[in-house]
C-alpha cells in the first residue's frame, strides 16, 4: 500500500514539514480536519496580519481551535496543541475590517512552540515521523470494523455525502477517517478530541464508536418517524369518525341533553338575572359547536365555573354570645382586646341581622396568633373558613382573574375561594396583606379595593366570569406584619387591632394549656409521662427563644418531646414519669441561645440605660459616652447607628451645649472636647428617635463627672427645648426593662394612656415616672459625683 501519512504522498510531506515558522489563526468554535475545504471568515486583527501576510508570500497557514470560544483576545494558553495545516485557496475582503478566506487542510500538526503573539502568532511545529507503509494488525482490525459499521450506516443515512463512498478505506484509511469524521463528529470538543489523538489507531477507534454511536440514533428516529406517521393516520381516522358521531348524534337529538341540565341547573340554582341570561347565551353557543372543538371546551368550563360558584347558599351563624366567649377563650389566652372585638361583631349581627361592616386587620409580628384568631372567628361564627396568601402577589389577574380571550383563562382566587368555601358567607383570610406589591402586569392592592370596600364588592367583578358577584356577606380579615407597606387608600378601608408580643407569663401560660399538651400528643406522650415545671418554661422562653410569638417556643418543646420519645424506645429510662427541671434542660436542648438582659453591675459615669423595641419584643440599650479632651469639638458615632438615632445624638449634644451654663459646665470644653458616642452589640443595626433621653442623660453624666443610676432606664424622644415627646412600642420595653431588673422606668408624659395595656404585674413591678421635661429624667437617673 502507499504511505498513507495524512493521506500524503512522501515527497509532498516533506515539503509541508520543511522546518519553518507558521503564521497561525485561532478559530472560535471550529474545527478544521486535514483534506476539508472550509470557508473562513476572517475578524480579529491578529488573524487579518496572519491571513493577508500567508497569503501574499503564498505560505501555507496552521489553523488551530481555542479552548472557549467565547474568549476574544486568546492567549497561548487558551488555544490547544493539536490543529491543521492548511493550504489558502482564495482570500477576498468583504469590508475594511473582515476577509472571507477559503482554505483547505492538508495536514495535522502540533504547536512546538510560540515564536510571536503581536501582531500575529507565529509558531514552529512538530509534525509525525514518517514510517513505513505497513498497516499494523491493530489498525488492519479497525479497517474492517469500520467497513462493516459503515455498510450499515450507509442503508440508514441518505445524506451522506458521495466523496466518502468513493475513498478506499484500505488504501488511504487516515484520509477515510478524516473525511468521515468530519462528517459525523458535529460537536467541537468530539472533533478536536479526534484531532488532538496521537496515532492513527486512536483517531480509527474513535470513528468507529462515532459510526455506531450514529447508526443506533438513526434506527431510533427512523422508529419514531414510523410511529409519529401512524399516529397522523390514526388521529385522521378517529376526527372522521367523530364527525360521523356527531352527525348521528344530531339526527338522534342526544347533543341537547347535556345542555337542557345546564339550564335546568341555572334555573334550580336561582341565579342573578344577568347570570342566567349568560348561561343561555353560552348554551345556545355550545350547541352550535362541535362537541370536539376547542371553542366547545372553553365555552363548556365556563359555564360550569358560574354554576359552581355559591349564589344564594349560606351557612346559618352563631349568636350565642356565650358560646362564642367560650369558645374564643378554649382557643386563645389573653387578646382580650380581639376577643372583645369580635364579641362586639356578634352582638351587631344579632341586632340588625347585617354584616356589612369594617374589614378587621390584625397587625402583629410574626408567632402572636393572628391567622388561629381567623380560624377561630370562623369556629364562633360556625362559618366555613377560607384563606388566600397574598405574600409576593404581583399580578392583578391573581385577584380578578384572566379574560376569556386568553388561552387558559381562569378566574381569580377570590372567586376560587368562593367556590372553595361553597357558601357565600365564610370567613375570608387575606393572609399577609402588607406582602402584596406590583410590576408591569397591575396592581394587586388596587383590586383589592373593590374587594373590601363593602360600598362596591356586592357587585364585584371577575374579569372572567364578566357577571357582578355578590362579596358583601362575606367576612374578610386580613392579617399583617406592619402596616408601613401598606397603600394608604387599602389601609383606610380597614379597621386595624394590633396584637402585641406576648409577656414570659403569658408565653408560659400558653405553653401549659396549648402547646405542651399539642406536642405531648403529637409524640405520643401523655401529661402523666412527661412533667415540665413552669420555671422551666420560663427559662425556654428567656434563654431558647427570642421572639414576640410563641412559634419558637413550640418547636423547642416539640423538641424536647422527641428526645423523651427517642429515650423511652431506646429504654434508656425506666421512668414511668419523667420529670424536666431546669438543671436538666440542657440536656435536651443544648447551651442556651440567649442570654437574660440584666441591668448593670454598677452606677457608672456616661452609662445610662436606654430601651428599644425590635421584631422580637423590647430589649434594655446600654448608651456609653466617653469625652476625649484634647480635641477639636468632634462628634463620633459607632454601633451601627442609623441616620434617625444619629440626629436624635446630635440634637442631645447641642441640647447639653445650650445648657451648659444650667448644668454648671464650661462651655468652652465643648470646643476643646472630643465625644465619642457608642451603643453596644454593634452587629445589630439600631434607628429611631426614643433613645433621645438616654442619650442626653449619658452626655450629660459624663460632662458632669456625675454617676447614672442602674435602676433607672428611660425612654423618649427629646427635642432642642428639652421637651420629650412620645414612643411606640411601650409594652415590649417595659417587658424588657422588668425582665432586666429594672427598678425605676422614665416614659413620656404622653405614653401615660398606653399604661392601660400593660399588665398589672408589669406596672406593679417597677416605678414609672412620667415626664414632659428631660430635666425629670436627670433629677432622676444622675446620682452623686464620682470619688
Amino acid at each position: 500500500m502507499n504511505d498513507f501519512i495524512f493521506g500524503m504522498e512522501k515527497h509532498e510531506f516533506d515539503r509541508v514539514n520543511a522546518p519553518r515558522i507558521y503564521k497561525m489563526i485561532a478559530l472560535r468554535g471550529m474545527v478544521i480536519f486535514p483534506h476539508a475545504l472550509v470557508l473562513l471568515e476572517v475578524a480579529r486583527d491578529k488573524s487579518l496580519v496572519a491571513i493577508n501576510k500567508a497569503f501574499e508570500v503564498g505560505e501555507d497557514i496552521f489553523v488551530v481551535a481555542q479552548k472557549h470560544a467565547a474568549t476574544t483576545m486568546p492567549s497561548p494558553k487558551d488555544i490547544h496543541r493539536a490543529g491543521t495545516i492548511c493550504r489558502i485557496k482564495r482570500v477576498e475582503r468583504v469590508s475594511n475590517d473582515i476577509v472571507r478566506a477559503m482554505v483547505q487542510g492538508v495536514a495535522r500538526a502540533e504547536i512546538d512552540s510560540y515564536m510571536s503573539v503581536n501582531p500575529a502568532f507565529e509558531v514552529t511545529l512538530k509534525t509525525p515521523e514518517i514510517t513505513d507503509n505497513k498497516i499494523s494488525s491493530a489498525s488492519e482490525a479497525y479497517i474492517r470494523s469500520i467497513k462493516d459499521a459503515a455498510a450499515d450506516y450507509t442503508h440508514l443515512d441518505s445524506k451522506l455525502p458521495q466523496e466518502i463512498s468513493q475513498i478506499n478505506i484500505e488504501d488511504d484509511p487516515e484520509r477515510y477517517a478524516y473525511v468521515f469524521g468530519q462528517y459525523l463528529l458535529r460537536k467541537e470538543d468530539e472533533r478536536q478530541r479526534f484531532l488532538s489523538a496521537s496515532t492513527p489507531e486512536q483517531r480509527l477507534d474513535m470513528l468507529l464508536l462515532a459510526i455506531i454511536r450514529e447508526a443506533e440514533i438513526l434506527k431510533v428516529e427512523k422508529k419514531i418517524s414510523a410511529k409519529v406517521r401512524k399516529q397522523i393516520d390514526k388521529n385522521q381516522k378517529d376526527y372522521y369518525l367523530r364527525e360521523q358521531v356527531r352527525a348521528i348524534h344530531e339526527e338522534l337529538g342526544d347533543g341537547e341533553e347535556e345542555l337542557d341540565e345546564y339550564l335546568a341547573k341555572a334555573k334550580k340554582l336561582k341565579l342573578p338575572k344577568e347570570a342566567l341570561e349568560k348561561i343561555e347565551k353560552e348554551v345556545r353557543r355550545l350547541g352550535k359547536m362541535s362537541p370536539t372543538s376547542p371553542e366547545a371546551s372553553v365555552s363548556r368550563s365556563y359555564i360550569e365555573w358560574i354554576l359552581d360558584v355559591p349564589w344564594e347558599k349560606t351557612s346559618s351563624d352563631n349568636t350565642d354570645l356565650g358560646l362564642a366567649r367560650d369558645i374564643l377563650n378554649e382557643d386563645h389566652y389573653g387578646l382580650e382586646k380581639v376577643k372583645e372585638r369580635i364579641l362586639e361583631y356578634l352582638a351587631v349581627l344579632q341586632l340588625t341581622g347585617s354584616t356589612r361592616g369594617p374589614i378587621l386587620c390584625f397587625v402583629g409580628p410574626p408567632g402572636v396568633g393572628k391567622t388561629s384568631i381567623v380560624r377561630s372567628i370562623a369556629r364562633t361564627l360556625s362559618r366555613e373558613f377560607v384563606s388566600m396568601s397574598l405574600g409576593g402577589v404581583k399580578d392583578e389577574a391573581e385577584i380578578r382573574g384572566h379574560r376569556r380571550t386568553y388561552i387558559g383563562a381562569i378566574p381569580g382566587r377570590i372567586i376560587y375561594h368562593m367556590k372553595q368555601a361553597g357558601t357565600i358567607n365564610p370567613v375570608f383570610l387575606l393572609d399577609e396583606i402588607d406582602k402584596m406589591s406590583s410590576d408591569y402586569r397591575g396592581d394587586p392592592a388596587s383590586a383589592m379595593l373593590e374587594v373590601l370596600d363593602p360600598e362596591q364588592n356586592f357587585h364585584y367583578r371577575d374579569h372572567y366570569l364578566e357577571i357582578p358577584y355578590d362579596l358583601s356577606k362575606a367576612l374578610f380579615v386580613t392579617t399583617a406584619n406592619g402596616v408601613e407597606t401598606i397603600p394608604a387608600p387599602l389601609l383606610d378601608r380597614m379597621e386595624i387591632i394590633e396584637l402585641s408580643g406576648y409577656t414570659d407569663a403569658e408565653k408560659v401560660q400558653i405553653a401549659r394549656k396549648y402547646l405542651l399538651p399539642k406536642q405531648l400528643a403529637a409524640h405520643g406522650l401523655s401529661k402523666t409521662e412527661v412533667v415540665i415545671a413552669d420555671e422551666v418554661l420560663t427559662l425556654i422562653a428567656e434563654t431558647y427563644t427570642r421572639e414576640s410569638g410563641v412559634r419558637s417556643l413550640e418547636r423547642e418543646i416539640a423538641n424536647i418531646c422527641r428526645k423523651i420519645a427517642l429515650r423511652i424506645i431506646e429504654k434508656q429510662t425506666d421512668a414511668n414519669r419523667i420529670e424536666i427541671g431546669a438543671g436538666e434542660l440542657s440536656d435536651y436542648l443544648g447551651v442556651p441561645k440567649y442570654s437574660v438582659s440584666i441591668m448593670n453591675d454598677a452606677d457608672e459615669v456616661g452609662l445610662s440605660t436606654g430601651l428599644a423595641w425590635t421584631a422580637v419584643g423590647g430589649k434594655t440599650m446600654n448608651i456609653e459616652v466617653t469625652l476625649l479632651p484634647g480635641g477639636k469639638g468632634e462628634i463620633q458615632l459607632t454601633g451601627q447607628l442609623g441616620d434617625i438615632m444619629k440626629e436624635s445624638a446630635r440634637t442631645a449634644i447641642s441640647l447639653i451645649h445650650s445648657r451648659a451654663d444650667k448644668y454648671n459646665i464650661d462651655a468652652a470644653r465643648f470646643a476643646t472636647t472630643d465625644i465619642h458616642l457608642h451603643v453596644p452589640e454593634g452587629a445589630v443595626p439600631k434607628d429611631g428617635p426614643s433613645a433621645g433621653t438616654a442619650i442626653a442623660t449619658a452626655i450629660l453624666s459624663a460632662f458632669t463627672d456625675r454617676a447614672v443610676s442602674r435602676t433607672v432606664a428611660m425612654t423618649g424622644e427629646v427635642t432642642l427645648r428639652g421637651r420629650v415627646l412620645p414612643i411606640g412600642g411601650l409594652k415590649e420595653k417595659m417587658l424588657a426593662a422588668y425582665r432586666a431588673g429594672i427598678q425605676t422606668i422614665l416614659i413620656p408624659n404622653d405614653n401615660v394612656k398606653d399604661l392601660e395595656e400593660i399588665p398589672a404585674n408589669i406596672r406593679g413591678g417597677m416605678r414609672i415616672i412620667p415626664m414632659s421635661s428631660i430635666d425629670t429624667a436627670f433629677e432622676t437617673a444622675l446620682t452623686s459625683y464620682r470619688q
